[in-house]
């Protein structure tokens, strides 16, 4: 299979449908595309009506351009990431993986112009993120969720305010900065670093005031990271956590117990913000994003070092620091209903906690004068009279 051809079924997948988000190979389906969050399979000339493991082992090989080490990484791993150029019309970021001896790949559109910090509307907290001097900034949520254009767009707010030295290390490289006020230096792994901590302890030593660190997988990354942050440094990245409290219990999980008590002072010093995401379904078709931000103050910081307790969760905190800019799911969720964004049925679904974005959800519909309960009417039961 050649280049060309690999080319021409890509596009034809990528024109198939509105609002593509990621292109779907998988053996015993057809070639399908996700629309607004629903797979929908793509029928094009020649038709593949089912894909066979021959076929689509053949199209990740082409794929990965004989690239000895992606292949050894499939080999050993199971999977392997790299970065795809659909010519001038797109960009893909491609997760190759087996299953049962087959090879499945999953293509994700990759936006080619960086979205703006009020473009995407994220939270007005943002704004300050963008002045932070040093510490670490987590972004969390599922894979899928948008963490990365959030970061972009966080970057591009620094890129064109301040006039700094930037690193960025990703698997792989998503969003292509435009070089602006900053100095950009983009770094992909398995092309230009071999592991996040080795690239973020090179990173220490090439004068960077800003670090994007695609994820913090492990230990070691978490440990090189919060060095970076005492030491002056921004540190951006991301963690596959739901919320602000389980991203604190995710970074201290990484730790023996020993060593729990110092992890908990050096994250209280370094956090600045935790900020995590989802995507819901938006009313009309396609998805619209919720956040958490959870900003650091001195009771965000006492929890951190001695833990949650009753009254004192990462949840009351948020909930009770409006005015720093934090913001709850549930306050968040209960704010696109009420502008008609999202409907009941996914506001209740996706509540954090369903009896505080019910009381919100019935205040508003009370306000627009609707009704708040399934109950018609209350009347008498006569039956009774007729018993004694």
């Amino acid at each position: 299979m050649k280049k060309q051809q690999i080319d021409h079924i890509l596009s034809k997948m990528l024109d198939s449908h509105t609002n593509v988000s990621d292109l779907n190979l998988t053996p015993g389906k057809p070639l399908q595309v996700e629309s607004s969050g629903q797979l929908v399979p793509v029928k094009i000339e020649p038709d593949y009506a089912i894909l066979t493991a021959f076929q689509t082992e053949v199209f990740a090989l082409n794929l990965m351009n004989n690239n000895r080490q992606l292949t050894e990484t499939l080999i050993r791993e199971g999977s392997c990431d790299l970065s795809y150029q659909l010519g001038t019309k797109a960009r893909f970021r491609v997760n190759i993986f087996s299953r049962s001896g087959k090879f499945s790949i999953v293509l994700r559109k990759l936006e080619t112009t960086i979205p703006t910090i009020e473009e995407l509307n994220l939270p007005k907290s943002f704004l300050p993120m963008a002045e932070e001097k040093n510490g670490i900034i987590f972004v969390t949520g599922a894979t899928g969720s948008g963490k990365s254009t959030s970061l972009a767009a966080l970057l591009d707010k620094i890129n064109e305010t301040k006039s700094v030295h930037v690193i960025t290390l990703e698997d792989p490289i998503e969003y292509q900065h435009s070089q602006k006020k900053s100095t950009f230096n983009q770094r992909e792994l398995g092309m230009d670093f071999d592991t996040f901590a080795s690239g973020l302890r090179a990173a220490l030593r090439q004068a960077p005031k800003v670090i994007l660190v695609g994820e913090m997988r492990d230990r070691e990354t978490v440990e090189i990271g919060l060095t970076a942050a005492e030491t002056g440094h921004l540190v951006l990245s991301t963690l596959h956590t739901v919320d602000a409290g389980q991203t604190i219990n995710r970074v201290l999980g990484m730790f023996s117990t020993e060593e729990e008590r110092q992890i908990r002072i050096r994250l209280a010093d370094t956090v600045r913000w935790v900020v995590a995401q989802r995507l819901l379904p938006k009313v009309g078709g396609g998805r619209v994003a919720a956040f958490e931000v959870m900003g650091t103050n001195l009771r965000v910081k006492d929890s951190i070092l001695n833990g949650e307790s009753e009254g004192k969760t990462f949840n009351d905190i948020i909930m009770a620091g409006k005015a720093q800019g934090m913001i709850s799911f549930d306050e968040f969720i209960i704010a696109l209903f009420e502008e008609g964004k999202i409907d009941e049925a996914t506001a209740s679904a996706y509540a954090s906690r369903k009896d505080i974005v019910g009381r919100g959800l019935d205040a508003i519909k009370s306000a627009r004068g609707e009704s708040t309960t399934n109950i018609d009417s209350l009347e008498i039961d006569r039956g009774y009279e007729g018993e004694k």
